[in-house]
């Protein structure tokens, strides 16, 4: 991977320090996605709170989220997500045949239940809406705030996406990569 284009703060202040110490950390530091937030303190606090509603006060089952992250994460080729959610979604059932097959195109072999979920993130991601007959389904199974919480889950981890990628934020050491599937030969 190439530099970052923002490397992770060195000296955070004492409160940002004091954030960082107690969240999730690999070898006991700070993960380089909080502390390349970290140059921005008030950014980082909002963020932490609007990814606690997806982490840690969810409505949606594990399982389904993180297979929702993981497509997500496909579609933004954001790495460093897929890296970190690929240990999550093992954590919540998802089975390393699940995760190689949730970067190939198509539905083939995928449940219902979880079709539908990554044909919402597709469409999310190519037409910023999910669409009508995938609403529909969603509906059947969920209720006004899952679906709420599933369309931020989406467009949350576009958003990291989005900054991963752009900022050059480097992965952690032995973090999982794509897929051997993804990219094969690499």
């Amino acid at each position: 991977m190439a530099e970052p284009r923002i490397k992770p703060a060195i000296e955070p202040t004492p409160e940002v320090a004091e954030t960082l110490a107690k969240l999730a950390s690999v070898d006991g530091r700070p993960l380089n996605i909080f502390t390349t937030l970290a140059h921005h303190p008030l950014l980082l606090k909002r963020y932490l709170a609007l990814g606690s509603v997806f982490l840690g006060f969810n409505q949606l089952p594990a399982r389904e989220r993180e297979l929702v992250i993981l497509r997500v994460a496909w579609q933004t080729k954001a790495v460093y997500e897929f890296g970190h959610h690929t240990r999550l979604g093992l954590e919540a059932g998802i089975t390393p045949a699940e995760i190689e097959r949730v970067v190939q195109a198509g539905l083939e072999g995928w449940p219902d239940a979880d079709a539908v979920l990554l044909v919402a993130v597709d469409e999310l991601h190519a037409d910023d809406r999910v669409g009508d007959e995938t609403w529909a389904i969603l509906a059947k199974r969920f209720s006004e705030a899952e679906l709420l919480e599933l369309l931020g889950l989406i467009g949350f981890y576009r958003m990291t996406a989005g900054l991963l990628n752009s900022a050059g934020v480097e992965s952690e050491r032995g973090l999982a990569g794509w897929p051997t599937t993804a990219y094969p030969g690499r």
